[in-house]
């Protein structure tokens, strides 16, 4: 695995061995020319590179010109909420997000506290090849803390019209948090005192070291799973280091289901305000049944934030997000937020009067199996076209890779931006129906190459 991936949210790599100071310092310079003038916020999860790494970003864009605003350790979706709010050219988040601690990344957001478009990328990259030029004494950048900047994120959330913070305080909700030790650990508690929740803490020291492997996925979260259920509190709250994805356990200590993260939000969401819904071309079906409830309408987006939050401005969607835990609700800002997934949840429950396992029955229930192969001297684009004509007279969508709807399933195949690799995600009604599926994809991929 290449020990530096570039991509449109920016780069990321393994500290000391593609990720060097020469790197960072490349990157963000680039950045700069690219942002031009005016102010950068800045802000990082815990992990323990992330204080030099930041230091580096800092006095580069500092050197370049560029005013920052230091914003500490904050969950991303607070760097983006505070690019919006305080109205500066741009933003960097320091954060490999669930990748391992020996990891880290930048990820650069554009005027909006969005991710970079495919256009903005390009133009970034050009200034990569050109060399790299310091401002004189005199016209350095200005620094400046702002450590408001989680509270003021709070605070808008518990603004919304949608939150009835006393409604939630009614219910005396008692949670167990797991924030793997990252940027949550200084976001979430505050979150929750603030709607009076009683909660008890794992995993939610200030060492910046994880634990555990920080990927909220149910084969890590076992630990966390049998604490809930033996702590008796009415659901656990998982995010990863750096606060983007939201994963609930019910109250019975069962996972609530990654995908149901977005598609219960959405059921909240369209119950109050009937709108447009986007989520990638990987996030459950559940999401259409949903929303036909409601008579309302799914758009497909490319997999990546950015990729979803473009679709939602162009349909103009009251909620969106991706099956990993992520929720966009735009009201607050166009960024997954696992904070405001959080209250929206909490929100969820108290109108219902109900426990979370509950909500999940209520749900429509499918099952996804993911495979992947790894391809040898064959190039992906070549499989995935031999497959586009095999399905051509199926509905099929070729916006990233290949997704062909049947009535009884769904399959996604897309290639892989940096391993030749082609990942295979199907879902369906039963667990062995999707595992089936999957296995039948991979052999006929296996016998084309």
């Amino acid at each position: 695995m290449p020990t530096l991936m570039v991509s449109i949210s920016g780069i990321r790599g393994i500290v000391g061995d593609g990720l060097t100071p020469e790197v960072i310092v490349k990157y963000t310079s680039a950045y700069a020319d690219f942002i031009k003038q005016g102010k950068v916020i800045v802000g990082r999860d815990a992990r323990i590179t992330g204080e030099m790494v930041s230091k580096i970003v800092v006095g580069t864009l500092l050197a370049k010109g560029l005013d920052v605003i230091d914003i500490g350790i904050v969950p991303t979706p607070t760097v983006q909420f505070t690019v919006k709010t305080l109205e500066a050219q741009g933003g960097i988040a320091i954060t490999a997000s669930h990748n391992p601690n020996e990891w880290n990344a930048l990820k650069l957001l554009n005027s909006t506290g969005q991710f970079m478009s495919p256009e903005e990328h390009e133009e970034m990259k050009t200034y990569l090849s050109k060399e790299v030029l310091y401002e004189s004494w005199q016209k350095v950048g200005r620094y400046a803390e702002h450590f408001e900047a989680i509270d003021n994120h709070i605070e808008s959330i518990l603004k919304l019209n949608l939150i009835n913070v006393d409604k939630i305080k009614s219910k005396n909700f008692k949670v167990l948090l797991d924030c793997v030790n990252g940027a949550g650990v200084y976001s979430v508690p505050r979150l929750l005192d603030k709607l009076c929740v009683e909660f008890i803490q794992i995993n939610c020291d200030k060492t910046g070291i994880f634990p555990r492997l920080p990927e909220p996925l149910p084969e890590n979260l076992i630990e966390t799973m049998k604490a809930v259920k033996e702590s008796k509190v009415d659901l656990g709250i998982v995010v990863d280091p750096d606060v983007d994805r939201l994963v609930l356990i019910t109250d019975e200590g069962e996972p609530f289901g990654e995908e149901n993260t977005i598609t219960q939000v959405e059921k909240f969401i369209l119950s109050k305000t009937p709108g447009n819904v986007v989520v990638n071309l990987s996030t459950t079906r559940a999401v259409e049944d949903v929303a036909k409830e409601f008579g309302c309408k799914v758009f497909r987006s490319p997999v990546g934030e950015a990729n979803v939050v473009k679709r939602m401005k162009e349909v103009d969607a009251v909620i969106g997000g991706e099956g990993s835990g992520g929720v966009i609700y735009p009201s607050l800002h166009y960024g997954r937020d696992a904070l405001v997934g959080i209250a929206l949840t909490l929100q969820h429950l108290a109108e219902k009067d109900t426990t979370l396992s509950d909500l999940k029955r209520s749900l429509p229930e499918y099952f996804i199996a993911k495979k992947k192969i790894e391809l040898q001297n064959v190039s992906p684009d070549e499989i995935i076209n031999n497959l586009l004509f095999k399905f051509k007279n199926q509905k099929i969508n070729t916006e990233d890779g290949l997704r062909i709807d049947f009535a009884d399933h769904w399959v996604h195949l897309r290639k892989s931006n940096t391993e030749p690799i082609i990942r295979i995600i199907v879902e369906a009604k039963n667990r062995e129906l999707a595992e089936g599926l999957a296995e039948k994809y991979l052999k006929d991929i296996q016998e084309l190459v």
